[in-house]
């Protein structure tokens, strides 16, 4: 049994290396195993002396923690790297739930440590000034895990407290309303001219601070890389500082050296005047609130009950049964799968529309898909009923993500049918399974391949009564090609199994992440056959895609 390994979740600060812990630079320096999106691996590269590197692209984060806790119970010591702080909006919870799925406790399982950083509210705040000096929050507009009504209520709550806002992951490339959205309900509750900060890459060579206002921030860049701060109703601009006082100028007079107030006067309720228990009748509020304080904990048994004393004693009524609807929030499951009406058959019959536009309802969606498939996302708390209605219409549903798809021509419209039995052993024998990305095998019934079925991770085409097969395409990209011609004339029978060992190689061997068509340059064979270096030499820039 190998030994037990450790895994580190390492927050790293903005970037520079300044800003980074001396324990986190101790952790990345003393693993085996180091695992990360590609952007951040480069900021501390310096760092990394580690055997073994993963660094895979952005929305992966799933499958690096899998591959950290894989690694871990091999017995290796494995580093995985949140820029900021892991626990804010980084790793650390992801790795705690995948642990989870797999039954580990603290007491026998994996030893796992969290290795804090300085998040980008903190970062952000330093270059502009002092901005969250007052109490404050972080909401991230991603609604890509997140429904955005939740957010947008989020960002209405906020608002009306008046805290200092930091909003993360503001805008991409694909998402471009949500922080439009942000504006128009923050602009409900603070004045035009409410100071925000706008920073991009803090501490890294690409940095900008820019102070502008609430109305007018919109007029400037904001990206993935920025941090949006917020200020609140008393956040004001001093020669480009944003500062939001603490609010001891109520209590001090700050250009004095002999304070109107000595110490045990601060402390009186008159020096307090917005303090809750300073009312009409402070003792007898003060006992009041001492009532609610000592209560037998039977009678505060949960947090919605003191939630429901509060409501009522700052509005003045018993709160009714919407004020809990409106306090309590239930999260929709979303059951998310593809749908075809066969590998073949390509014609979907009125019946099974209907059942899709009913399955749907009013909340769900019905995406048609680049891959010839259509893909559905429905609130649902309980998918088998869905599952059973749309199966019984002859429907075939397919998980979505990183799986095997199958996609085969429609064989000339069922004319040509000697391999369609081969391309439905394909799927019944792989279709679905988890992979460490999404792997597409394409199956052409004659040598037209009208279908593409080159263009594919794995390629196969029917041919004088045989099979042909191609290997790791890159189907798009300025770099794309087909896959590379590997085999042919290999006999019916040999088919599904030959497949089938080369989708077992490459889940057993591949890293998260790592397409076919990279695994098999990096290996350099795969069962038996060989890499050939078939790539467009282009000497062209990379072009990073975001969220």
């Amino acid at each position: 049994m190998p030994e037990k390994g450790k895994i580190i979740v390492v927050g790293f600060g903005p970037g520079d290396v300044k800003h980074i812990t001396e324990r986190a630079i101790e952790a990345i320096k003393e693993c085996d195993f180091i695992i990360g999106y590609k952007t951040y691996m480069e900021l501390i590269q310096d760092l990394i002396t580690a055997q073994s590197v993963i660094s895979t692209g952005m929305t992966e984060e799933v499958s690096r923690a899998q591959e950290a806790v894989k690694q871990a119970e091999l017995g290796k010591k494995v580093a995985v790297i949140s820029s900021g702080d892991s626990g804010v909006y980084g790793m650390a919870g992801l790795v705690y739930e995948v642990l989870m799925e797999k039954g580990w406790n603290e007491a026998e399982g994996l030893e796992v440590e969290v290795v804090p950083g300085i998040s980008a509210i903190n970062s952000c705040a330093s270059l502009l000034g002092a901005p969250v000096m007052h109490d404050s929050c972080t909401i991230s507009l991603s609604d890509h895990l997140t429904p955005w009504d939740l957010i947008a209520k989020r960002l209405e709550a906020a608002a009306m407290a008046d805290f200092v806002i930091a909003l993360y992951n503001p805008r991409s490339g694909r998402r471009t309303r949500q922080i439009i959205e942000a504006q128009r309900i923050l602009l409900q509750y603070r004045a035009p001219e409410t100071p925000v900060g706008l920073v991009k890459s803090a501490y890294r060579e690409r940095q900008s601070v820019v102070l502008t206002n609430l109305a007018e921030m919109l007029e400037h860049e904001i990206g993935m890389l920025t941090t949006v701060i917020i200020g609140n109703s008393s956040t004001f601009i001093y020669d480009n500082k944003m500062i939001t006082p603490r609010g001891y100028q109520r209590k001090y007079t700050l250009n004095a050296e002999k304070q109107p107030l000595e110490l045990h006067q601060r402390l009186h309720k008159n020096a307090e005047p917005w303090a809750l228990v300073h009312e009409a009748n402070p003792s007898q509020n003060a006992q009041s609130g001492a009532a609610l304080l000592t209560k037998e904990p039977e009678q505060k048994s949960n947090s919605l009950a003191i939630a429901m004393e509060a409501l009522s004693r700052v509005s003045g009524k018993i709160p009714q049964p919407a004020d809990i609807g409106a306090i309590q929030h239930h999260s929709e499951t979303i059951f998310e799968f593809a749908v075809s009406p066969g590998i073949a058959n390509k014609h979907f019959t009125p019946n099974q529309l209907l059942a899709l536009a009913e399955a749907a309802g009013e909340k769900g969606t019905i995406e048609y898909t680049p891959d010839h498939c259509i893909v559905m996302r429905i609130p649902a708390p309980d998918p088998d009923s869905i599952t059973e209605k749309l199966t019984e219409c002859g429907l075939i549903l397919s998980p979505i993500g990183h799986v095997v798809k199958i996609k085969a021509c429609d064989f000339c419209d069922g004319e040509k049918t000697e391999a369609i039995p081969y391309a439905d052993e394909l799927h019944n024998r792989l279709g679905g399974m988890e992979l460490p990305k999404e792997l597409n095998i394409g199956l052409n019934g004659c040598g037209m391949a009208c279908y593409g079925a080159v263009m594919n991770d794995i390629g196969i085409v029917f041919r004088k009564g045989k099979f042909d097969l191609f290997l790791g395409a890159k189907p798009v990209g300025r770099t794309a090609h087909p896959g590379q011609p590997v085999a042919e004339g290999i006999e019916p029978e040999r088919l599904v199994e030959m497949v089938s060992n080369i989708v077992a190689e490459y889940k057993q061997n591949a890293h998260p992440n790592e397409r076919l068509f990279k695994y098999f340059k990096r290996a350099k064979e795969i069962q038996g056959f060989r890499y050939q270096d078939i790539t467009p030499k282009m000497n062209i820039e990379p072009a990073p895609c975001e969220d």
